[in-house]
């Protein structure tokens, strides 16, 4: 593969694991974080350091990447964050940021670049949602809310765009061992056993697992026919059925 491959998210995790993965397919990279990015070990086209939940600066890093590279392949709408809490108490301000990142953030990525790759009549958006966007999960209610939004979002890009060249899919992880996860752990809020023993495949996802969904329905030549999909990468959990009696909670244990 070869081509232009815009990564959000990129400094750590999915993201970086994901951001490899493609540079080793060949695309030129260009990576954006809230965060520096830093140490990162291949060529790099273009590192961007912003908040994609502003409008504008969005645009520009989209205007940068049409002057610079005149095209774009692959968007993978991977920056999330996660908010871990009972519904009751949960701050309004907290539940609109978790929105704005989770969601509205990728519709800001999508839209901007997805302009040029309809022009181009060709391109791949792959969102990282979550299994928490198919099923619920108590105590995440602002997270699992974003996530049920990012698939509806993918669902409705794919039946716009799929006829004017551009697939969009979603890749919907279980519990991925990053630093996400470590602090969520560190807050009490679960420990290792609590999810793996609801995974029948008995570990956690590693963000390569992730990475190489993302790097398939990248590929027009492995995936091109599949668009609009939730693609659950898990290792069988949302299949089992166990996610409709999860409780994961600190007031549980």
């Amino acid at each position: 593969m070869t081509g232009v491959a815009v990564v959000t998210g990129a400094a750590q995790g999915i993201g970086r694991r994901t951001a490899e993965v493609l540079a080793e397919a060949g695309f030129t990279l260009v990576l954006l974080d809230l965060q520096p990015i830093v140490d990162f070990p291949h060529p790099v086209g273009l590192a961007h350091q912003g908040d994609l939940t502003d409008e504008s600066a969005v645009a520009r890093v989209a205007a940068l990447v049409g002057e610079e590279f005149g095209r774009v392949d692959v968007v993978v709408n991977n920056a999330g964050i996660a908010n871990i809490g009972p519904a009751e108490e949960l701050d309004p301000r907290t539940w609109r940021r978790v929105l704005e990142v989770n969601l509205t953030a990728p519709f800001l990525v999508s839209q901007a670049f997805g302009r040029m790759m309809l022009a181009q009549r060709a391109g791949s958006i792959v969102n990282i949602a979550s299994v928490a966007g198919l099923r619920g999960v108590a105590d995440r209610s602002a997270y699992n809310a974003s996530k049920h939004g990012l698939v509806g979002l993918t669902r409705t890009l794919a039946a716009e765009w799929g006829g004017r060249g551009v697939r969009v899919n979603a890749v919907c992880p279980g519990w991925v061992k990053t630093p996400m996860d470590v602090a969520s752990q560190g807050e009490g809020a679960y420990g290792d056993e609590d999810i793996t023993d609801h995974v029948p495949l008995g570990r956690f996802a590693s963000p390569d697992d992730i990475a190489q969904a993302v790097a398939f329905l990248a590929d027009p030549a492995r995936s091109g026919f599949i668009n609009g999909t939730a693609l659950s990468v898990d290792g069988g959990w949302y299949g089992d059925g166990s996610w409709q009696s999860l409780r994961l909670s600190t007031r549980d244990r």
